[in-house]
């Protein structure tokens, strides 16, 4: 992505990218002492005006009493919610515009634009 951004020149301060990965490995092992593909979600948001640099988002402490199925990180943040959030006040789109592309969405920005 530093390649990309320097490539992008001055038009990176104008520039909203998100990478998603839905990934995930169990917290269990399974009977051959490895894991299984679990839930997992990740987004990077990166761009010229993302004020990052920390976590965001809704997390919770790994613990016996979290896990999703005894075995899985619970999945806590909604991609819809994110990219319509983020989409929405980049593109100055209106609820109703983010709701014929992400029905049902409660968008939110998480402070990240």
């Amino acid at each position: 992505m530093l390649a990309y951004a320097e490539a992008m020149g001055e038009h990176w301060q104008d520039s909203l990218v998100v990478v998603v990965s839905e990934f995930g490995r169990t917290f269990r092992e399974n009977g051959a002492k490895g894991t299984d593909h679990g839930h997992g979600t990740v987004y990077w948001v990166l761009g010229g005006g993302v004020r990052g640099g920390r976590i965001a988002g809704e997390q919770v402490a790994v613990n016996a009493q979290s896990l999703l199925q005894n075995r899985d990180y619970p999945v806590l943040n909604n991609y819809r919610d994110l990219l319509g959030g983020l989409l929405g006040h980049a593109w100055g789109l209106s609820s109703a515009q983010l709701q014929s592309v992400f029905p049902g969405a409660r968008p939110v920005t998480l402070g990240l634009v």
